[in-house]
Formats: structure tokens, C-alpha cells, sequence
């Protein structure tokens, strides 16, 4: 049966179902040729696709008047980002590991990062072994997972889909239009590089053919 792109163990926080694929997997091992090719003879397990209380309040305050357009929006982002960190923080406890980190860019400047291609403006490569639109490829993952990280460890969201997920991220939060604003500004980037992944890595094709309509 088939189970949803990135959990081939199925929904997360069931160990029962997720020992049963482990041992299918390893009972694999005993077959004396291959290639082996088995249906796993269960339904994987799908999360909640109504989810309740997926939101980043943000306050846009008075003071704001005077920026820009870009500047308003990167503000916003910052104050969203803030008001998931307990989340972010708790989920860490909890699970005692995390996906974010992978860009080298420290969690508290990922914001001002990510914002700075918007702006203009050319930030320091904290990677010194890659390109900088791969750090800014790898940055957006980081973003998205500490987002899907503090939102799943909120009650009753530990098994929320991954469409429902992205639905929430690109639809509903600021960052969602954050990365939005960002592919579309350097799409037409001289820098091949950046062209390429701000065309085709930073927004899932399923999220722009839903902008589109």
C-alpha cells in the first residue's frame, strides 16, 4: 500500500504500526534471492486532514507606517517566527532533536537571512563549502521546518498531514509569503544558480498551481 511521501514508517507517535513496517522491512532479509518487491498488506495510517488551531498571530503596529512594503512583510515574519519559539523550544525538549540548523545560519538571524534577498542586499555565506543559493535553499528548509516543528507539538496537531501542513505554511502564515515574494523576486536572476532554485525549489509546484487559481 502506499503511504504519504516522507513517512514511510506512517503518521508519526505510533509505534505499534511503525514496528509492524520495521519488521516486514527486515523479514526481507531472509529471502534468498532478489530483487524483492513486496506490498506491505496494511493501510498506512493518515493524519488529521482538519486541523484546528494552526495560526501565527501576528500584531502589525502603528509604527510600521513608514516602511516599505518588503520591509513591513520581514518585520512580520520576525514577529510570526517569535510567536512560534516556545513551540519550536518545546518541541525540541520533547523530541530531543531537530531538522533545522542544516543551513549554518543561527535560528535567531534565519529572518534577517532570508530577508536580505528581498531587500537587495547580499549576506555572508555562513557555508564556506557551498554556493550562497544553496545556503538559501537550505535556509527556506530550515524555516519550514522550524515552523512544521512548533506547529506538530501543538495538542492534537502531532499528526496533521504533510498537504495539510503545506496548506497552512504557504496559505495561511507570513512566512508563506515570504518565500512567495522571495522566488518571485530572483526568478529572473542573472546568477543561473539562484534563478534555478528560486524557479523550481523554494515554492512546491502543488502551492503555485494553487496561487494560480
Amino acid at each position: 500500500m502506499s503511504f504519504e511521501l516522507g513517512r514511510p514508517l506512517g503518521v508519526p507517535n505510533d509505534p505499534v504500526f511503525q514496528k509492524r513496517v520495521l519488521l516486514a522491512a527486515l523479514e526481507l532479509f531472509e529471502v534468498a534471492k532478489g530483487p524483492v518487491i513486496e506490498d506491505f498488506p496494511e493501510d498506512a495510517p493518515i493524519g488529521e486532514e482538519v486541523v484546528t488551531g494552526l495560526a501565527c498571530p501576528v500584531d502589525f503596529l502603528q509604527d510600521e507606517a513608514n516602511l516599505t512594503e518588503t520591509e513591513t512583510l520581514c518585520t512580520s515574519l520576525k514577529r510570526e517566527m517569535q510567536s512560534l519559539r516556545p513551540w519550536y523550544d518545546l518541541a525540541l525538549q520533547k523530541r530531543g532533536r531537530t531538522t533545522v540548523g542544516i543551513s549554518g545560519v543561527d535560528l535567531d538571524a534565519l529572518g534577517d537571512f532570508i530577508c536580505a534577498f528581498l531587500t537587495g542586499e547580499t549576506p555572508e555565506n555562513p557555508r564556506e563549502d557551498i554556493d550562497l543559493p544553496y545556503t538559501l535553499n537550505l535556509a527556506t528548509d530550515d524555516l519550514k521546518a522550524y515552523y512544521f516543528e512548533a506547529i506538530t507539538t501543538q495538542p492534537g496537531q502531532e499528526s496533521a498531514s504533510s498537504r495539510v501542513l503545506s496548506d497552512w505554511l504557504y496559505q495561511e502564515t507570513v512566512a508563506g509569503k515570504v518565500l512567495f515574494a522571495l522566488s518571485e523576486s530572483c526568478k529572473n536572476s542573472e546568477d543561473r544558480l539562484m534563478k534555478f532554485i528560486c524557479n523550481l525549489l523554494i515554492i512546491p509546484m502543488a502551492q503555485k498551481n494553487k496561487e494560480r487559481n
